[in-house]
């Protein structure tokens, strides 16, 4: 069949960087294309639940939405460490396959179980602890405070099974297969689709097509949302981590023993390309939490229209990061197999994928702006807002991907610490101070304004960094 096809065509090309055999333009781009496909729609099919989610919510009133929009820069942090800590061992994976140790791969993905495992415990412990306090924290109205610690709590909770989930996939990933990932994070969409209709409202009359009936439910509201989230979670982790430890070809472990115990050389090389962007994590989703800061006081309108159309771009952006994983795996494997100026040939064939991919997608997104947010909320202000703020951000798109895909590349040689500097450097020092001084005056449009411009600035620096030949000069002399 056709996926069986492509699934060969993959693995043979992959085999060509690993055996150190020439690669033609040609074969390259099908590569990218091969890696990058099923990765966006595993990206598409994340930020579409969110999407959905919001959706569902959002029928339910501004402040049901804005509970969730009040802590969703907070569970993206979490989201981002637990995504960091996965990063510095499936990178080291990725390196080991580049150079044909199988075996070493797969000992380094038994001490990974381990290592993250007590990591996301310790995260949802932290989490459990401040959801309580934490709407107070970010200056949301008191109307919204027991729904919003309520939705980060259960997101607490679930921590250790993401944190698995983005485990197996990380692996899979930068083992080549992009297919089984992407095809489990689709269903885990169709799945929260189905759990979020029957918990977030109550049994009810659906009129459909002309047909009446019963449809039950559990009536749970904003909790109902994160239940059905974090239950589709669960259940797709269950999936990823069978794949990967009983059916992958280079990484399964049944049948063979071996130690689960972290050793101190991976952990000091998982630290040295975690820690930077854990902290880099760490310096965005805070200063999201200070956008969130400069925009609670503007009301419930503006932090729900700030949600939605959040969550709306994302549907633009996604491509840029599934390519990004691309762009890590080839990048990654490229460094194992020693091949430095195929290294650079895949560098530049992604980031100018994602820059096109996503320039098309930003103009899709300004002529559709009023269809993406209406689908989310029947409010007529929060519409308004949402499509005026949206549009804002579509001009920024293409230097968005430029930022994005040139990370992943980096992230693919094990140097996060520089990339890691210049998005902290960029948020903290562009976007929020410009938010700070044009919110008082422009709304929450000012807060956005500052936004296209920071991400403007950001991909032209990282740009810079990846055409300038300083960084591919200590890559040799590093091997």
């Amino acid at each position: 069949n056709l996926m069986g096809r492509e699934k060969r065509k993959t693995d043979y090309l992959l085999s060509l960087i690993r055996e150190g055999k020439s690669m033609t333009l040609k074969q390259q781009l099908r590569l990218t294309m091969y890696l990058s496909t099923p990765a966006i729609m595993a990206q598409v099919s994340s930020i579409a639940m969110q999407y959905i989610d919001a959706s569902m919510v959002g029928s339910l009133g501004a402040n049901a939405a804005a509970s969730i929009g009040l802590v969703s820069t907070t569970t993206w942090l979490f989201w981002g460490l637990c995504a960091a800590a996965t990063t510095g061992f499936s990178v080291q994976v990725a390196h080991r396959i580049g150079a044909g140790d199988f075996a070493g791969a797969r000992k380094i993905l038994r001490q990974s179980v381990t290592a993250t495992l007590v990591f996301s415990s310790l995260l949802a412990v932290a989490g459990i602890s401040i959801s309580d306090i934490l709407p107070g924290w970010l200056g949301g109205d008191e109307m919204i405070w027991s729904d919003s610690s309520l939705y980060f709590r259960i997101f607490s909770l679930f921590l250790p099974a993401l944190q698995l989930n983005f485990l197996a996939g990380g692996m899979l990933r930068c083992s080549g297969n992009m297919r089984v990932p992407s095809m489990l994070n689709v269903l885990m969409c169709l799945l929260d689709v189905v759990l979020n209709f029957f918990l977030i409202f109550p049994t009810r009359q659906i009129d459909w097509w002309g047909w009446e009936f019963t449809t039950p439910g559990a009536g749970l509201g904003v909790k109902g949302a994160i239940l059905g989230t974090v239950l589709a979670e669960f259940v797709t982790t269950v999936g990823m981590m069978w794949y990967l430890c009983r059916r992958s070809p280079m990484l399964r472990l049944s049948g063979e023993r071996g130690s689960f115990r972290p050793r101190k050389d991976t952990l000091r090389k998982a630290v040295r390309i975690s820690l930077p962007m854990g902290f880099e994590h760490i310096a965005i989703c805070g200063a999201q939490i200070a956008t969130t800061v400069i925009v609670a006081p503007l009301g419930i309108t503006a932090i729900a229209a700030n949600s939605f159309a959040i969550i709306a771009e994302s549907l633009c952006y996604m491509p840029g990061y599934g390519i990004s994983e691309a762009a890590t795996t080839l990048v990654g494997q490229s460094l194992g197999a020693n091949r430095i100026r195929l290294l650079r040939r895949f560098a530049n064939i992604t980031v100018w994928s994602g820059m096109l991919i996503m320039g098309v997608m930003g103009a899709l997104m300004y002529a559709a702006a009023p269809q993406i947010i209406g689908v989310m909320t029947p409010v007529e202000e929060i519409r308004t807002l949402g499509v005026e703020i949206l549009r804002i951000e579509a001009f920024a798109e293409p230097m968005f991907a430029a930022s994005i895909v040139a990370y992943g590349v980096f992230v693919g040689v094990g140097g996060t610490f520089m990339p890691s500097l210049m998005n902290f450097g960029s948020i903290w020092g562009v976007r929020l101070t410009l938010a700070a001084r044009f919110a008082p005056t422009m709304g929450l449009p000012g807060v956005w304004l500052a936004m296209c411009i920071e991400l403007c600035f950001r991909g032209t620096i990282f740009l810079v960094r990846l055409w300038g030949s300083n960084w591919i000069y200590k890559l040799r002399i590093k091997r």
